[in-house]
């Protein structure tokens, strides 16, 4: 998926499936365990995760309300009891929800920002893959993300380097990586994260 080619749409679902996998494999001692976001312990990053799921979800659906115009800032997320039954599941409707083509057509919103639909699929796949990484580095799994997943989001993720505005928001200052480095590396280094990072 590219900027200039709008009519190619991407499958969330592998990729979800992957970070449903991830969370599966963490251990009930591991929720309070540091993650690359210094804001989030692994439990915080999964309420993220919840949050970003549904919110893109109704984004595609253009279900637009409370869950489309809060910012992902307004509070430090955090998981229910229920949480391991609640992310697969709102990970498998944020995949089918962006399965429908127009849900890739005109304009949504996600986070209180309104963006063309495309761009809010471009972003909600970087955040897959992005958290992905973020979430097995903390909880020592092994990562491979969806290759196309991983192409959109690092496309997704060089475009947004060279934004003028680019010291604020989700992203911080890009971390020098390798031109050699795996395309996963570089693309955690465009995240404003060191690919090295450890618990």
């Amino acid at each position: 998926m590219t900027e200039t080619d709008t009519d190619t749409t991407l499958d969330l679902g592998p990729q979800a499936r992957i970070v449903a996998r991830l969370a599966e494999g963490v251990t009930d001692d591991q929720l309070s365990a540091r993650t690359p976001c210094p804001e989030m312990a692994v439990r915080n990053l999964l309420g993220h995760l919840i949050g970003l799921a549904v919110a893109f979800r109704d984004a595609g659906r253009k279900d637009l309300g409370v869950t489309t115009d809060t910012s992902p800032e307004a509070a430090v997320p955090d998981i229910g009891p229920g949480w391991r039954e609640e992310l697969p599941k709102v990970l498998d409707e944020l995949a089918e929800a962006w399965r429908a083509p127009e849900a890739w057509v005109g304009m949504t919103r996600a986070g209180g920002v309104d963006l063309p639909a495309a761009v809010a699929a471009a972003v909600a796949t970087d955040e897959l893959v992005i958290h992905g990484w973020d979430l097995a580095v903390a909880t020592g799994q092994p990562y491979a993300p969806d290759p196309a997943a991983l192409q959109a989001s690092y496309d997704f993720l060089l475009a947004a380097a060279d934004d003028p505005d680019r010291g604020g928001g989700i992203f911080g200052p890009v971390v020098p990586v390798p031109d050699e480095a795996s395309l996963l590396d570089r693309a955690v280094g465009l995240s404003g994260r060191d690919p090295g990072w450890a618990p």
